[in-house]
């Protein structure tokens, strides 16, 4: 009788193990948006104006709300929530409402009126201190679904912040001070 332990199993065990291991892990891929930043040594005369009209900006607030406006002067501040009946629709009514709006200039075929996709609206989206990641991801998703091809992330300004609280006070800031904020 031999007191021989056949290890053949476990080896076998083992490598099996960790061949699972190795598979599971590669692919596993971790998920990843691209996100492109804008240079911090922006000109003054680098920076396209662009129509007040096409502007549609973004505060993300707490408890998962979004509080928007259009344009800059006389902005009317409204709030909503990001499923598809919120933000979604906030963003493609938007674009409904400037799509008539546009020459033939924004169109890629003048017979059949085919407009660019997603040249639209210019989206300002600005997170607030107490909204989550979770809720620019989201915002940011909206762009992807609602194929807008120009958005920008910025802070929410002092002005902005009172907009919120105070929304009767209107808002009134200058132009210029915008332009500023968007290049430091």
């Amino acid at each position: 009788m031999s007191t021989r332990i056949d290890f053949t199993p476990m080896v076998d065990l083992g490598f099996l193990l960790i061949t699972f291991f190795m598979l599971t892990t590669t692919l596993a891929k971790p998920q990843v948006m691209a996100l492109v930043m804008p240079d911090k040594d922006i000109k003054k005369e680098d920076v396209e104006p662009v129509k007040e009209s096409k502007v549609l900006t973004l505060l993300l607030g707490a408890n998962d709300k979004v509080y928007w406006y259009e344009g800059i002067t006389d902005a009317k501040l409204d709030s909503t929530d990001y499923s598809a009946e919120g933000l979604r629709k906030v963003i493609l009514n938007k674009m409904e409402k400037v799509k008539g709006q546009f020459g033939l200039e924004d169109y890629e075929d003048f017979k059949t009126k085919e407009p660019r996709k997603g040249s639209f609206i210019n989206v300002i989206i600005k997170p607030m201190k107490d909204s989550r990641y979770k809720n620019l991801v989201d915002a940011l998703d909206e762009m992807a679904i609602c194929k807008v091809r120009y958005y920008v992330i910025l802070d929410v300004s002092d002005l902005e912040r009172e907009f919120v609280k105070n929304p009767a006070g209107g808002l009134k800031f200058n132009v210029e001070e915008q332009i500023q904020a968007a290049t430091q």
